[in-house]
């Protein structure tokens, strides 16, 4: 069995990375694509970013594709598996659900716009893009999902309500797709800390002190990159959660 000593020990796999273009996004693209895998790199508004993150793929050798769509429309995320197929002219054996969208609000001041379109993209896509990927599955090889989660999705709080409600649902969507889409299918997240402050200004946004975290670091996008590396080289591990907080997870008032 290829192991991650290898370089290329994701070679003749093919992954999708949903809002593979920027920020940790990219940095999962480049780290799947060195080790051997091609990489369908998904984008919404940002082509530009995600064309320079296929670009920098094919600097290095490896093969990478563009497809585009909004997540939050149903019909969309469900199809964008087999787009995705069509585009790179392989099955898909590795799906990583990166794409979220993270919005201000509290209880008593979040609308159903708000809800609604934090579920569609944080949760119902994830499940949607999933049950596709099973179903064009082809031959006998390993496949894996990884959903890229937030610490809250462990923990929630009552800050970022519609957000971190969804976060939570797909925690347990996690654990429920490891079970029903084994033996051939391994489900695992990852549950990130403060790896880069949200954009378009902090809404609300509290980034936890460097000083308050156990390690006294922040996790960084290449600490994201090899947390999902192990999981794609660990053919025994499913339905399990990373925690990449520097610890925060650890503590009960955090």
């Amino acid at each position: 069995m290829m192991t991650r000593e290898s370089r290329t020990f994701l070679q003749g796999r093919t992954a999708l990375v949903t809002g593979g273009g920027r920020r940790i996004g990219r940095t999962l693209v480049s780290a799947l694509a060195r080790a051997g895998a091609t990489v369908v790199v998904h984008h919404h508004l940002s082509r530009d970013d995600a064309q320079a993150t296929v670009t920098g793929v094919e600097v290095l050798g490896g093969r990478a594709f563009l497809v585009d769509g909004d997540l939050a429309d149903a019909r969309t995320a469900a199809a964008l598996c087999d787009r995705a197929r069509e585009r790179c002219g392989a099955p898909l054996d590795i799906l990583v659900n990166n794409a979220a969208i993270f919005g201000p609000g509290d209880a008593r001041t979040v609308t159903a716009a708000d809800w609604d379109a934090h579920q569609a993209v944080n949760l119902r896509a994830p499940f949607l893009l999933a049950q596709a990927f099973a179903a064009q599955l082809a031959g006998e090889g390993p496949a894996d999902i990884i959903n890229l989660n937030d610490g809250r999705g462990l923990r929630p709080g009552a800050d970022h309500f519609a957000y971190t409600v969804s976060k939570a649902g797909l925690h347990g969507l996690t654990k429920s797709l490891a079970l029903a889409l084994a033996p051939r299918v391994r489900v695992n997240e990852l549950a990130l800390g403060a790896v880069l402050p949200p954009e378009g200004g902090p809404g609300g946004y509290v980034r936890t002190p460097r000083e308050a975290l156990p390690l006294r670091r922040f996790p960084t996008p290449g600490d994201v990159a090899e947390a999902m590396l192990y999981l794609l080289a660990a053919p025994a591990v499913t339905g399990q959660t990373i925690c990449l907080d520097a610890g925060q997870h650890l503590d009960p008032f955090a």
